[in-house]
């Protein structure tokens, strides 16, 4: 089984696939972010290196997921922090022509390599509820975030997942308080579990 949960910054990502991997005793698969070395300056300058931060991640990303494709290196179950396609959906906010033609064109070669997931959980939230969790985890670089930027990249992702081919289950996290109580984690993994393909859920029973 592989689970990816996907949403905009400051969501709960990483704590509910956390959860996830416990709950199915699966390997954990998660995005490295503060490892980027452009990350703090694009915050700054997002103009100036937009497209180091972007290619910096499509191929961290796609060195880390094409893991789960080659044959004995990933056994039984896997829960993820990030959809592939992500990458996409920031590239595109991002940057702007020439630049966005090249990253495209580095993007439709490395995307078909890697598996698709069983189900995509995504976890949905207004600006308000995200810059409340971004100041919370208290990463420096974070800091600068703007409203107006994470209700565009909010409107983003969900024009991306009305047309998602694949199995997905929108969550709206303000209805799920799930790192704080506890009732709200297994109401919301019952969620997740009644929703995962019929073969999936057997192969974990």
């Amino acid at each position: 089984m592989y689970l990816v949960v996907e949403g905009p910054i400051g969501v709960g990502k990483t704590s509910l696939a956390g959860r996830l991997a416990a709950r199915y005793g699966a390997v954990l698969n998660l995005e490295v972010v503060e490892e980027n070395p452009f990350l703090a300056r694009f915050y700054e300058a997002p103009e100036t290196y937009a497209f180091q931060v972007q290619v910096f991640f499509l191929l961290s990303r796609f060195k880390q997921l094409s893991k789960l494709a080659q044959p004995g290196l990933w056994s039984g179950n896997v829960v993820s922090d990030y959809l592939f396609d992500k990458d996409f959906i920031f590239a595109a906010m991002n940057l702007k022509d020439a630049e966005f033609a090249l990253y495209e064109d580095l993007y439709a070669h490395l995307s078909p390599r890697l598996p698709t997931p069983d189900l995509v959980i995504y976890l949905r939230a207004e600006p308000e509820l995200l810059l409340a969790r971004i100041e919370q985890r208290g990463r420096p670089f974070e800091r600068a975030m703007q409203a107006d930027y994470l209700r565009e990249l909010t409107a983003r992702y969900d024009a991306y997942f009305r047309t998602y081919p694949g199995h997905v289950l929108t969550v709206d996290a303000s209805h799920y308080d799930f790192v704080c109580r506890p009732d709200d984690e297994q109401a919301l993994l019952a969620h997740i579990a009644a929703a995962l393909p019929t073969r999936t859920e057997e192969g974990t029973a």
